[in-house]
């Protein structure tokens, strides 16, 4: 979409103060050339003709149009810069949303810092573009244009003269927006590098001081700080060579006016206050040809961030709902998968999964690092779609059910646990924020969290940090199974949720989540055999295909993989275990 075009469809609401702002900015442009004209009019009758009586009438009007036209700027900036910000905020709003409508393979293929740059960066140059830029454009032109006309009606050769003159100046702004350009679209593609590097920062400063490596992310920042000065600094340059030459050009108005102008006063064919009127009307000429370049870069600059907006605002969800999406009461939580294979960026990470987990049943995924366990129950939520297969949710096929409802109705403890900077009632209850306390209490419990927080001097009123710094690995899991117990959903899936808990607490929320949850579908992933031993069915996946599946005993008897994963976490097979095994 052009930008242009893209920007009206925020504009249009505000037509009629546009209207009335344009109107503001033109009558503040003539009010703005009326002191110039009179300051002639004062040398030819006053200062010359000795009409003092004029004089005051001249006084008096000069002093009515700069109040007037003062008046003027003031409503015509508070309205446009009015109109920025309402727009800039609906640009925000709707950059915001978008994002929330993306699914995960736009986050996995950008950067966090290009986005923040979409909604800083770029979304300040459309509210420049309106705020300033838009208004200079037609002043400028307005300006050049009803002074040229006051200036031919005066004298036409002499304006003529200086007329000639002109292109000069505006072909050095046009050179100048031209070789700036490049030299933006760099500042903007690195400052999204920089902004990439120090979101990283600041999101991973714990692992960076754990493994003392600040001299390390300093170097990385400072180079990709010098980099974006270099970039910077290439575009002074290129302002700085082409600043003289525009400079030189206007002030080459001053040599034709006065070699011309002196020539005609002198064969009386100007009078010395017309001489004064286009000395005076010297900057109506050059001032709009110097400020072209500096607005044609940010025209630039607005087209740049706009097109950016654009691009992501119409990026399009490759996971979405189809014509007719279909949702039920509730979902009972049966799911199948049928020979589902999952490619990612060209790399196979699922091949041909089949499997069927009954409401009531606990199914548990085991398999080493990158055996594709995270990926079934991102496939579940349809965070992605299957590459090939099909996945049905209570015998429908998971692309037809509607994904809102598909998502109430899942609830998921995730390996990588985000916690909010909110209280940790805010934090349970973030699924459902109508929840009660005493339901976010009763989810604390059966996650095992209750008890340690009732020890914190807030209790859940406690503050949690940003991503849930100041809790231990073991507290912020137990945090977030409550936030995904308290749905109550129909499927249930934990991701490696116990691993940083010890065996007792494993132990008493496996209990509780038997008691409590006994008609649910529940998924989980762990290396831990003591989580998924008691699992109703055990999938054993390497390099994304299941090569066993069984309950815990079965699984031992075959002596696989599974069974050397228990051997080396529980030691030799003696006689006490293996009956614990049976």
């Amino acid at each position: 979409m052009n930008p242009f075009r893209w920007l009206w469809t925020y504009l249009r609401k505000h037509r009629f103060l546009l209207i009335l702002a344009f109107f503001l900015v033109i009558l503040f442009t003539i009010l703005n050339l009326i002191p110039p004209y009179i300051a002639g009019v004062i040398v030819d009758r006053v200062i010359i003709g000795g009409e003092m009586e004029f004089f005051w009438r001249l006084i008096i009007a000069i002093v009515a149009a700069t109040m007037v036209k003062s008046a003027a700027r003031f409503l015509y900036r508070l309205t446009f810069e009015r109109i920025s910000q309402d727009v800039v905020y609906n640009v925000r709003m709707n950059i915001y949303q978008k994002l929330q409508e993306l699914d995960f393979s736009f986050f996995d293929r950008t950067r966090t810092g290009d986005l923040m740059t979409r909604m800083s960066g770029d979304a300040d140059a459309v509210r420049h573009f309106i705020s300033w830029v838009a208004f200079s454009l037609v002043e400028n032109i307005v300006i050049f244009l009803l002074s040229l006309a006051i200036l031919f009606a005066i004298n036409a050769q002499l304006a003529l003269a200086l007329l000639l003159w002109t292109p000069l100046i505006g072909f050095f702004a046009l050179r100048l927006s031209v070789a700036v350009k490049p030299t933006f679209f760099a500042i903007r593609e690195q400052l999204s590098r920089l902004n990439s590097v120090v979101q990283e920062n600041i999101s991973g400063n714990r692992v960076v001081k754990a493994f003392a490596r600040e001299e390390h992310e300093i170097t990385k920042f400072y180079r990709e700080n010098d980099n974006y000065k270099q970039e910077n600094l290439k575009a002074v340059q290129v302002w700085s060579k082409y600043l003289p030459l525009i400079d030189t050009a206007s002030n080459g108005l001053t040599v034709v006016l006065l070699l011309v102008g002196g020539l005609m006063v002198m064969q009386e064919r100007l009078t010395l206050g017309e001489l004064v009127m286009f000395n005076n009307y010297l900057w109506t000429l050059s001032n709009p040809l110097r400020y072209l370049g500096w607005l044609i870069n940010d025209l630039q600059r607005f087209v740049a961030g706009a097109t950016k907006i654009i691009n992501l605002l119409t990026e399009k969800p490759r996971i979405k709902n189809g014509e007719n999406p279909r949702q039920k009461e509730s979902l009972a939580g049966k799911v199948e998968f049928s020979d589902v294979s999952f490619t990612l960026e060209g790399h196979a990470i699922l091949r041909e999964i089949s499997f069927t987990a009954h409401p009531g049943q606990t199914i548990a995924l085991v398999g080493p690092t990158g055996a594709g366990k995270s990926t079934i129950v991102n496939l579940i939520c349809r965070f992605y779609d299957c590459t090939t297969g099909e996945i049905l949710i209570d015998g429908i096929p998971i692309k037809e059910l509607d994904l809102a409802f598909l998502r109430a109705n899942i609830a998921g403890a995730m390996q990588d646990i985000f916690l909010f900077s909110d209280t940790i009632e805010g934090n349970i209850a973030f699924g459902v924020p109508e929840a009660s306390f005493d339901e976010v209490q009763q989810a604390a419990r059966i996650a095992g969290a209750h008890e340690f927080i009732t020890r914190m001097p807030e209790g859940y009123d406690t503050i949690v940090g940003e991503r849930g710094v100041g809790l231990s690995g073991g507290q912020r899991q137990r945090i977030a199974l409550a936030r995904a117990l308290i749905k109550d959903p129909a499927i249930l899936i934990l991701d490696d949720t116990t691993s940083s808990v010890d065996l007792e607490t494993e132990h008493a929320i496996q209990k509780n989540l038997r008691s409590f949850y006994k008609q649910k579908t529940i998924f989980i992933i762990a290396h831990r055999i003591s989580a998924v031993r008691n699992a109703d069915l055990i999938l054993v996946l390497k390099d994304g295909r299941i090569i066993e599946v069984g309950k815990h005993e079965e699984l031992i008897a075959k002596n696989g993989y599974y069974s050397t994963v228990f051997k080396n976490q529980y030691g030799d097979f003696d006689a006490e275990l293996m009956k614990e095994a049976k």
